[in-house]
């Protein structure tokens, strides 16, 4: 590098620390052992500093439960490195080796616990076929919120789902360059929607924020992190693992059309519980959007994305019904935790919110 005279060589000792932007969440508040020493290092200490070069962490990992709060957590906040990152702590952190080591640690554990946990095979046409039928008496969730929720119910289902909702699209988006030809294409053209079209204020997170104001909820970016359970949390954590691993873009891939194909039925009757709670368009405005828009998705994604990615990449079907399978899974214990709690007139979540 030529440095003209007089001038001082920047080299990384001396790069000024690139934390995250100024509208970054918090780091959240350790659940365990394991969340309680990576938001230590995180919060304290700078990479490369050594932190957590201890080499038993990874076996700790390992011996925690890989649902439980701590590692679903200490997961969690690993993977928000890559995405709007936490106040005060340095970007360098995305890439320090002794933190990927550990969070490599937690992702086997989380994997093998999800393959575990589903039938498994390698037939993805009858496992997408089971998401079409929804079986007569169905009461989940949406049919809850839709005959019965009340208000307080329905602003924290908005409270679980915004972990997710307010970057809407963006685990998804790692799986774009991992595609090629027509299912490329085809993943872009639904990213394209998801993000408005190219309208800021049509992005479903924006939506999804304007939902949140209607609601009387604080719309900041993982400002409840610390009040939803890891029930929540493994269901966008799996969404990083797949997308951030190409081993497992098949996986990724069967997730979303798994999401896609079972939105539109769901957001068709959690718009009519907002409309029976009184809110206005504007709220309403985020699950009509997804009865049109995923209805589409769906038939892109089966025939489109994954019909062109197992006709050239065939050894990837069980890597797709696993990302399927995985999906329900997930979807279902949380559905199954909501309306436990809700039945017995508890809230869902680990600190309930103020009334509003």
């Amino acid at each position: 590098m030529n440095v003209a005279r007089g001038e001082t060589a920047m080299t990384s000792a001396t790069m000024p620390a690139a934390g995250a932007g100024p509208s970054a969440a918090a780091l959240p508040a350790p659940r365990g052992p394991l969340s309680e020493t990576v938001i230590s290092a995180l919060g304290t200490r700078a990479p490369g500093s050594g932190a957590l070069a201890d080499r038993a962490l990874p076996g700790r990992a390992a011996a925690a439960d890989p649902l439980g709060e701590d590692l679903q957590l200490a997961l969690h906040v690993c993977y928000e490195l890559h995405y709007q990152g936490f106040a005060g702590v340095d970007a360098a952190w995305e890439w320090d080796p002794d933190l990927l080591r550990l969070r490599a640690a937690m992702e086997r554990a989380f994997l093998a616990e999800l393959r575990a946990r589903v039938p498994g095979g390698d037939r993805v046409g009858p496992a997408l076929e089971e998401l079409l039928v929804e079986p007569a008496g169905a009461k989940g969730v949406s049919h809850f919120l839709r005959d019965e929720g009340e208000r307080w119910q329905m602003r924290e289902y908005l409270v679980h789902r915004s972990i997710y909702h307010l970057k809407e699209a963006d685990p998804h988006a790692w799986l774009i360059p991992r595609l090629r030809g027509q299912a490329k294409a085809s993943l872009v053209a639904v990213e394209f929607d998801e993000y408005g079209g190219g309208h800021g204020a049509r992005m479903h997170s924006r939506l999804y924020a304007d939902l949140m104001e209607e609601m009387g909820l604080d719309t900041g970016y993982l400002r409840y992190l610390d009040a939803v359970p890891a029930v929540t949390l493994a269901t966008v954590t799996m969404m990083s693992l797949f997308g951030l691993h190409r081993s497992l873009r098949g996986a990724m891939a069967g997730h979303f059309a798994a999401a896609e194909i079972t939105t539109a039925p769901s957001a068709r009757r959690m718009a009519q519980a907002l409309e029976r709670l009184g809110v206005g368009a504007r709220g309403v405005r985020f699950f009509t959007e997804h009865v049109e828009a995923d209805a589409v998705h769906e038939q892109v994604l089966r025939h489109d994305v994954l019909g062109d990615l197992l006709r050239t990449e065939p050894d990837l079907a069980a890597d797709v019904v696993l990302g399927v399978q995985a999906t329900t899974l997930l979807e279902r214990r949380l559905g199954e935790h909501l309306l436990d709690r809700w039945r017995a007139g508890r809230s869902s979540l680990l600190h309930p919110l103020p009334p509003g």
